[in-house]
């Protein structure tokens, strides 16, 4: 049972943060058993008399009575006390602490066996102020604040999913983390910055005339040394529980020191602006990204524009960014599969970041990601909260329309939102027929987001899909999971069929056919947590491959690239314009076939896209018009209208660059008709839309001249190392801020 409120709380320590959890349950949960332990037995009778909690008495009388046990005591403490709390709490209890530092509490906890390892879920509130005491305590102390859950490989997801409800009712964000990283990155984000204001009081106070010093000392030294009226004995125990990442930390900031001082005695005045410029830019974007909501649907840097210069050579071996499609979906099986899922090969871009945070918001503790993992310790299909705040999509219509799907079958309301590119991206193609099957969903007048979901029970459908569309299909696959009896949805013509092999993955039955273009689910069964491996996307992977193949005397290498059948039009399209391209090391990951590929330089020639063709690429033509554009001859394109509503109007996108840079294009309404003929220099504009940008940063390659990509901030969005793994292979690629 996850709900937080049908539990007995006991809060051991009623200090600033134990007070605050006290005060913000007690307005929360009004008629939850609150119970606590203190040192000060004025303190307990105070939060008595302020019907802040309901008894009080010893550790063990108290831990006897509690079904969920929160320590709120310093780290040293904490881990001086576990022995005695395990020895007295209930066979069922879930303990949690709030301490800052995880490594030593956790070092206890494991001597104290497998019982409590699984019980004891660590968390760390990110919240406090330089008072101390039950007298600085308030009950909002929380909202909006961070907390970090570090689950241990022992806990059941159940158990962390009640931790997640308490910060959670607390009106917290909850976040995931590994103990190890947490320790890292609190040396460096508030340890070092008390230990900083601490020793910054003390230099001064040691000096001469330290009295006129602190006379006229003006607003900023009192913003600064703030910290330094923090609870003295709390920031000693700190330090010495986290001294190994602290001392790592310190090491730097002192080394980076020395170069300062350096730099001052020497009157280096280039250097010391440029290190002060650097920090107040990463400061600035920091604020601006942490602390002002409101930007939040203004995608990063949007006026970020791409100069590459012509004569590149195209070679080497590299892996691609995980791929975007499976990541998405990754994220949401996981969240609602029962158990915990591991994923490893994840996209760390901007949309499927979005993605992670929207589930965090619905209560699914995630941790990650690091270095591409993620551990996903999933609630169970009925699991999911009602989130408090819209769900932003930034630039993904992926997720906006598979979320589309799941949350029309919730219990609960929601509404989801996007940039200004998805904002005007059609919806409708999706909410038809989910409202065939019983969903209330509002769209804006013209059928574009944001799109506000009133969930509720959904019947299934047998459904004819117009047009082939993996994100369709793959919204009511999710809606029907829910849904009462069979959900079958046909297509017309082979499109990504990434959702229905997860789905297999995650030991859900899948219906079978002997048509190839239908499948079906049959609502009320469960999903069982499973280990993923993301292959490496072939839309990433298909901006090499253009750029080895149009590039005189390249040979490249892209390891282990998804293949699935559904995918690879850019493939088949690249072979039949006569690319030098050979698969290797083919294998299945996960129920996902990969291979290694190999391009080299061969001559293109134009050719007419075959029909069955262009679902398979439909992605990737912005940069196989690229490929056109170096081809001998014509290329044309017809029955791909799709293009004209993905980020952008990608046909017009692509054939208004292209005649800048001086080839000749046609366009229809449904596609588009290249001639090959040399590339000359210019600016081009991406119009916010990723793979126009990433794609005349390839045509840059054979360019006769600089070519210019404005508005290239959304690149982040699914391939953020697009530009080093560029530079790395050969092109000639600079990225800065208009």
């Amino acid at each position: 049972m996850s709900d937080i409120a049908e539990k007995s709380i006991l809060i051991i320590g009623l200090g600033m943060i134990g007070g605050s959890v006290a005060r913000g349950l007690r307005k929360a949960l009004p008629h939850r058993v609150l119970l606590a332990c203190d040192k000060s037995s004025e303190t307990l009778e105070q939060a008595k008399q302020d019907k802040v909690i309901d008894e009080s008495g010893t550790i063990a009388a108290m831990c006897a009575k509690a079904d969920v046990v929160i320590v709120a005591l310093p780290p040293l403490t904490i881990a001086r006390l576990l022995p005695e709390i395990a020895l007295h709490c209930k066979s069922d209890a879930i303990i949690t602490d709030v301490a800052s530092v995880k490594s030593h509490v956790l070092a206890i906890s494991r001597e104290l066996g497998e019982d409590f390892q699984r019980k004891f879920v660590p968390a760390h509130p990110i919240a406090g102020s330089e008072k101390s005491g039950y007298d600085a305590s308030i009950s909002d102390l929380f909202t909006n604040r961070n907390v970090i859950i570090t689950p241990q490989s022992m806990n059941a997801p159940e158990s962390i999913a009640v931790i997640n409800s308490l910060w959670r009712s607390l009106g917290a964000n909850v976040l995931g983390m590994s103990s190890e990283r947490h320790d890292e990155v609190l040396a460096a984000t508030s340890h070092l910055p008390h230990l900083l204001a601490y020793a910054i009081v003390d230099v001064l106070v040691k000096q001469e005339q330290s009295e006129d010093i602190f006379r006229y000392a003006a607003g900023g030294f009192a913003d600064f040394s703030r910290l330094a009226s923090s609870d003295a004995r709390m920031w000693a125990d700190i330090f010495i529980a986290n001294s190994a990442a602290t001392g790592r930390v310190l090491d730097a900031y002192i080394e980076n020191l020395h170069s300062l001082k350096t730099a001052i005695e020497n009157k280096d005045h280039d250097y010391l602006k440029n290190v002060f410029s650097q920090a107040k830019q990463t400061r600035d974007n920091f604020i601006n990204t942490h602390f002002k909501p409101t930007n939040q649907e203004t995608m990063s840097n949007s006026k970020l524009k791409f100069c590459v210069d012509p004569g590149g050579s195209i070679e080497g071996t590299i892996r691609v960014a995980g791929d975007k499609s499976i990541s998405h979906r990754s994220i949401i099986l996981g969240a609602i599969a029962d158990g915990t899922t591991h994923i490893k090969g994840f996209l760390e871009g901007e949309d499927a970041l979005n993605t992670v945070a929207a589930f965090r918001e619905m209560g699914v503790t995630i941790v990650g990601p690091e270095n591409g993992e993620l551990t996903i310790y999933g609630v169970g299909k009925h699991g999911l909260k009602a989130p408090r705040k819209s769900l932003y999509m930034g630039n993904s219509g992926t997720a906006m329309r598979l979320l589309t799907g799941l949350l029309s079958a919730q219990s609960f309301s929601s509404e989801l939102t996007g940039d200004e590119s998805l904002s005007q991206r059609p919806m409708n193609r999706i909410v038809k027929p989910l409202r065939e099957m019983g969903a209330l969903i509002d769209t804006d007048t013209d059928g574009t987001p944001p799109l506000k979901i009133t969930g509720r029970p959904l019947k299934g459908i047998k459904y004819d899909m117009p047009m082939a569309s993996a994100q369709v299909k793959s919204c009511l696959l999710l809606a029907g999971l829910y849904a009462e009896g069979l959900t079958e949805i046909s297509e017309p013509a082979p499109c990504r069929d990434h959702t229905e092999r997860m789905l297999s993955g995650f030991s859900y039955p899948m219906k079978k056919y002997t048509d190839e273009g239908t499948c079906g689910v049959e609502g009320g069964h469960n999903l069982s947590g499973t280990e993923i491996e993301v292959p490496a996307d072939v839309s990433s992977a298909a901006f090499f491959m253009v750029a080895a193949a149009i590039t005189p005397g390249s040979d490249l290498m892209l390891e282990h690239v998804g293949i699935n059948p559904t995918r690879i039009g850019i493939v088949n399209l690249l072979g039949k314009m006569g690319a030098d391209i050979s698969l290797s090391n083919e294998r299945l990951v996960g129920g996902e076939p990969v291979a290694d590929l190999r391009i080299r330089y061969r001559p293109l020639k134009g050719i007419e896209v075959p029909m069955d063709q262009i679902p398979l690429a439909i992605d990737e033509f912005p940069v196989l018009f690229v490929a056109a554009a170096c081809a001998e001859g014509k290329t044309l394109l017809h029955g791909a209208e799709e293009l004209r509503v993905k980020e952008s109007d990608r046909i017009d996108a692509m054939a208004k660059g292209l005649e800048i840079l001086g080839i000749r294009v046609e366009t229809f309404p449904d596609g588009i008709c290249i001639t090959g003929g040399d590339i000359g220099g210019g600016c081009v504009d991406s119009f916010g839309d990723h793979r126009i940008a990433m794609s005349f940063a390839i045509a840059g390659l054979r360019a006769k001249s600089t070519v210019t990509i404005a508005n290239c901030g959304n690149v982040a969005t699914s391939f953020p190392d697009f530009v080093e793994l560029a530079s790395h292979v050969g092109v000639k690629i600079v990225a800065s801020v208009e």
